[in-house]
């Protein structure tokens, strides 16, 4: 039985899916769940599996939901994840710089945003990603950073963050 170890919060595999039995949305809350007590904060092959058997949901509806929403992640993440807004406001307003600064400062030589959405630092430090919107234009360009939306961003407001977040501080 697969268990995760990351901190006192954490919940065995198990727990989490036998918490969400019978209940409106299940697989979805479980697949969530699943991820964020991961402590590479993705969905492994084995918590699929055991998620569809424990559930008597097919594999291959676990696998579409998993791959249907972007906030699920089928890689191991990297400590930090960084997602950057490539929506058209986003994008007038700066994000592919904002992108690229960040893949530069984070050392990632090589990014193919058209043919994949995420990519992680060699040192597992960050990942960043690409999502189409947030839906929150007026504040673009707009960045996700350990799950906290920030607007407005700027180059020097990245660098700064960065920084803080490599000597250990948080959004």
């Amino acid at each position: 039985m697969p268990k995760v170890i990351a901190n006192a919060k954490t919940q065995s595999l198990e727990s989490i899916i036998e918490s969400w039995k019978g209940k409106n949305g299940n697989l979805l809350g479980a697949l969530e769940q699943a991820q964020q007590n991961d402590p590479q904060k993705y969905l492994s092959e084995t918590t699929l599996r055991e998620i569809s058997r424990r559930l008597n949901v097919p594999l291959s509806q676990v696998y579409s939901v998993a791959t249907f929403y972007s906030f699920f992640s089928l890689k191991p993440q990297g400590e930090h994840v960084i997602v950057v807004c490539r929506g058209t406001a986003c994008h007038t307003r700066g994000s592919l710089v904002l992108l690229n600064e960040a893949l530069a400062r984070l050392g990632i030589k090589e990014f193919k945003e058209e043919e994949e959405n995420s990519v992680t630092s060699s040192d597992s430090f960050a990942t960043i990603r690409t999502v189409a919107c947030f839906g929150q234009c007026a504040l673009a360009p707009v960045i996700m950073v350990d799950g906290k939306v920030l607007s407005r961003m700027t180059v020097s407001k990245l660098v700064s963050l960065l920084e803080k977040l490599k000597k250990g501080g948080e959004v």
